[in-house]
């Protein structure tokens, strides 16, 4: 886990990491194979994107948006609609499983054609903030 120091916040050490998609729970905005640049321990908001311990299995790690703060911990959901393996099945995640929060999507290249217009669109989509607009449904 690579560390340096925060000039930003001037609060000690930032601590970043990647983490890898597995599953399809985050399409669309999140694919499998995507890799996420994760800050450990930072601050999580509604709509973030973050890394969780699951409440029943505490050594898988998930990726789910923070929907909302409740009593308790932190309502957790997957974009997409169709995969429930989140708060709709396990309820709120106590603060002290919420491990990281992404901060950019890395998508791996695939079959990207070798010409200069499809290796320049790709960067432009393969790199890609992770922005608390975005929202669980």
């Amino acid at each position: 886990m690579p560390e340096r120091v925060d000039e930003d916040e001037g609060r000690g050490l930032l601590r970043i990491g990647l983490a890898e998609v597995y599953n399809p729970s985050m399409e669309p905005t999140l694919r499998p194979g995507d890799l996420l640049v994760v800050r450990y321990g930072g601050a999580v908001r509604p709509g973030h994107v973050v890394v969780v311990r699951h409440p029943f299995q505490h050594d898988l790690l998930i990726v789910k948006r923070a929907v909302e703060r409740r009593a308790g911990g932190w309502w957790v959901q997957g974009d997409n609609p169709a995969v429930r393996n989140d708060s709709r099945e396990f309820g709120v995640v106590p603060d002290e499983l919420v491990v990281a929060r992404a901060w950019v999507r890395l998508r791996p290249p695939g079959r990207v054609q070798r010409t200069p217009g499809a290796l320049l669109g790709w960067v432009f989509s393969a790199v890609r903030p992770l922005s608390r607009r975005l929202r669980a449904r």
